[in-house]
């Protein structure tokens, strides 16, 4: 039986992953640890197979007066609890980083490859990637270390920018018809290749998603087919919604552009069980 902590214990992905390695096998026993104190210091790693990471701070903001709690929490905590996890004697240590490293959406077509560099635009991003830098060189043939950067992820009970899109679909009778695309990760997906991960005691970097590109419009009126409700895309706002993407984020963030290249994403053993419409019915019935 894999023995699973998973730090941060009111996160949406940790609780998602206790749920998805519960109902799927009795292989798993599944711990959760708050890391808010120092009393985390104290406990016991070495009854542990993997150290699922997912503690820190979630959401992006430009406050300069959030840069020190982004490095404290999402860079320093990151390495220590890895650190850690290595001198306790656990095997294999998952962090969850963010497509973000790579900088923020664009109203241009903006594709990421392997050759693509890293760019964080803001201290979330930038707090992300040195975790990643910090974390790397712990790795030895006794402790392999996982990286995962996912795009957008959503699902039933999540945050951010999906379930603002949802209230909108359910209210108005006309919405924007922007041709975007966008990578994006149902929690099924992502929890699945974690799940695949752990059990083939993997190691490296990765960047799921869904098996098909997201259109933020085409998502929007998906939405509100599952509410049996008709919603009409129009593209008289285009122009306007061009100009305000440069000025302000969160236009840029719903109707930009940020993809993987498909191929970044596929793995030895499928993990991507959910199409859009399947994941947008789970996520709105």
């Amino acid at each position: 039986m894999k023995k699973i902590l998973i730090t941060g214990k009111n996160s949406y992905v940790g609780n998602s992953l206790k749920k998805w390695l519960i109902n799927h096998s009795n292989r798993y026993e599944i711990h959760t640890l708050s890391l808010r104190c120092e009393s985390w210091k104290e406990e016991d790693f070495s009854i542990y197979d993997v150290v699922f990471h997912v503690a820190g701070i979630a959401h992006v903001s430009s406050d300069p007066r959030m840069e020190e709690e982004y490095y404290r929490v999402n860079r320093d905590l990151t390495i220590n609890v890895a650190k850690k996890a290595k001198d306790d004697g656990v095997a294999q240590f998952i962090f969850m980083s963010s497509i973000i490293v790579y900088g923020d959406s664009s109203f241009n077509e903006m594709v990421i490859d392997h050759n693509t560099v890293p760019n964080p635009s803001n201290y979330y991003g930038k707090s992300k990637l040195q975790a990643e830098e910090g974390i790397k060189s712990l790795e030895d043939k006794d402790y392999n270390i996982v990286i995962i950067r996912p795009p957008m992820i959503y699902g039933k009970g999540s945050k951010g920018n999906y379930p603002k899109l949802a209230s909108v679909a359910r209210k108005v009778p006309l919405f924007p018809n922007v041709e975007n695309k966008r990578s994006m990760l149902h929690i099924d997906n992502l929890t699945e290749l974690i799940r695949i991960l752990i059990d083939r005691e993997d190691c490296g970097m990765f960047f799921p998603q869904n098996e098909e590109y997201v259109n933020t419009s085409e998502m929007v009126r998906l939405i509100a087919e599952a509410h049996g409700k008709r919603i009409r895309l129009t593209k008289v706002f285009n122009p306007v919604l061009k100009i305000l993407g440069l000025k302000v984020e969160i236009i840029n963030k719903v109707f930009g552009n940020l993809i993987y290249e498909k191929s970044m994403s596929e793995y030895k053993v499928n993990y991507q069980i959910r199409n859009l419409q399947k994941t947008i019915e789970l996520t709105e019935k």
